[in-house]
């Protein structure tokens, strides 16, 4: 699937080294074509209060559209340790 810039995407996997769990949304800011092999986004994840917490380099196939159904979610940092 192709994202446009700037749009915001759903993780569909953790990653635990970056603290980010699946269902995060996180921003796309750029976009890596490499010839035959799928795109790569890179991406900020913020917090409820706008600041960065993360900034990753992502294939598409981990990402989606938001849709309808999806709600966000509240969780605090010593509860994701």
């Amino acid at each position: 699937m192709d994202f446009e810039l700037y749009t915001d995407v759903v993780l569909l996997q953790d990653i635990p080294e970056e603290n980010l769990r699946a269902g995060d949304i996180g921003v796309v800011v750029d976009r890596h074509d490499i010839e035959g092999i799928e795109p790569g986004y890179s991406l900020k994840f913020f917090d409820m209060l706008g600041e960065t917490i993360a900034v990753v380099t992502l294939a598409g196939s981990l990402l989606r559209v938001p849709t309808h159904a999806d709600r966000p979610t509240v969780r605090s940092e010593a509860m994701s340790a």
